[in-house]
């Protein structure tokens, strides 16, 4: 099993960044993949980035070159960097873990602006 522990939501202006961090309960080189997926009102969970276990990266068309995904091995935590964020940005963000099953975090919200 991993347990998945989020932070780092919150509400920022258009325009701005927030890092999202997301914790495993076990070493990530043992986790296929991680990534991260979002979920707005009204609308199916997505998939926004993914990271595999050999560092291979996908984004979503609609945060490249403004979302970066990266990883601490030593702190098995994986990071969501968000720049230049918009209103449409504005979801609920679930940390994901694909091993010998799928396992998601609680979930954190993050809100775009004025």
């Amino acid at each position: 099993q991993v347990q998945l522990v989020e932070s780092g939501g919150g509400l920022v202006q258009p325009g701005g960044s927030l890092r999202l961090s997301c914790a495993a309960s076990r070493s990530i080189f043992s986790i296929d993949v991680m990534g991260w997926y979002r979920q707005a009102p009204g609308k199916e969970r997505e998939p926004v980035a993914t990271m595999s276990r050999t560092g291979n990266i996908m984004y979503a068309d609609s945060v490249k070159g403004r979302f970066t995904v990266s990883r601490d091995i030593a702190k098995n935590t994986v990071y969501l960097q968000m720049d230049s964020l918009k209103p449409e940005d504005t979801a609920v963000y679930y940390c994901n873990a694909r091993a010998e099953s799928h396992y998601w975090g609680q979930g954190t919200q993050v809100t775009i602006s004025s």
